[in-house]
């Protein structure tokens, strides 16, 4: 349920304009409706702003449809993670709505425009372009919390004169997500540089000590620089929303 529906909708019952009776009807359906294979959040974003995601990984087309179809029932936007190409398609066979992002390995279902956020945009950095997919999700999923991105891509420490030509960009940002795999150094780099919140995300990128991710996972827990965030492996959703949490809702 999305709070500003439930706000002019209690509005609209104070000036007398809508029944108690028909208020009631239209908040029946919460806090959660049970469709047998999942149980729906419907009061996520009342609680937390955003409504509940969905995760596509291990679900079937058919389950991650038949959820988003009742999150837009609900009259909220839909974001769905970890879709694979494949899946995307079927989910977009069976709900013509949902529109599938490669890359990002995300889908959505636009019920009505998100509000946009009066804050500067969200800077993402991604040290190379095999960490592409882990930064689009972080785009896609600030697009959808109302967030506004700015993509600063390949931009890693092996030449760091790529970086540097970017500070300016990153010191106007609300906030920094930087994306890096291999040794994860790029988030030490520029949490020495920025004084806006930096939320590092650790990915899979990288030959065999690389292992999966966590070494830079063990890096950017250990930066140096203060006050860096670090989120779990590949978790560019997670990052986004770490950035929701800490920017203003308005």
């Amino acid at each position: 349920m999305d709070p500003r529906l439930v706000r002019e909708m209690l509005e609209r019952v104070r000036a007398g304009e809508l029944a108690v009776e028909e208020a009631l009807e239209a908040l029946r359906g919460l806090p959660f409706r049970d469709l047998g294979v999942a149980t729906v959040d419907h009061h996520r974003a009342l609680r937390q702003g955003v409504p509940e995601v969905i995760f596509g990984e291990g679900k079937t087309p058919e389950q991650i449809a038949l959820i988003a179809q009742e999150i837009a029932r609900a009259g909220q936007n839909v974001l769905a993670t970890r879709v694979d190409a494949a899946k995307g398609a079927a989910v977009a066979s069976l709900l013509p709505a949902f529109r599938y992002v490669p890359m990002a390995r995300t889908g959505s279902v636009e019920v009505a425009p998100t509000r946009k956020r009066n804050v500067a945009p969200v800077a993402v950095v991604s040290a190379g372009t095999s960490d592409l997919p882990v930064a689009e999700e972080a785009v896609e999923t600030l697009h959808a919390v109302g967030l506004e991105a700015k993509r600063l891509y390949d931009v890693g420490v092996a030449g760091l004169h790529r970086f540097l030509h970017r500070v300016e960009e990153l010191r106007s940002a609300a906030a920094v997500i930087v994306v890096a795999g291999m040794e994860g150094a790029l988030p030490s780099v520029v949490g020495g540089l920025v004084a806006a919140p930096v939320i590092a995300v650790p990915t899979s990128v990288g030959y065999g000590a690389a292992l999966n991710g966590f070494t830079a996972l063990f890096g950017m827990l250990t930066s140096c620089a203060s006050g860096v965030v670090v989120v779990n492996i590949d978790s560019g959703f997670g990052a986004a929303m770490a950035v929701h949490r800490m920017l203003p809702k308005d």
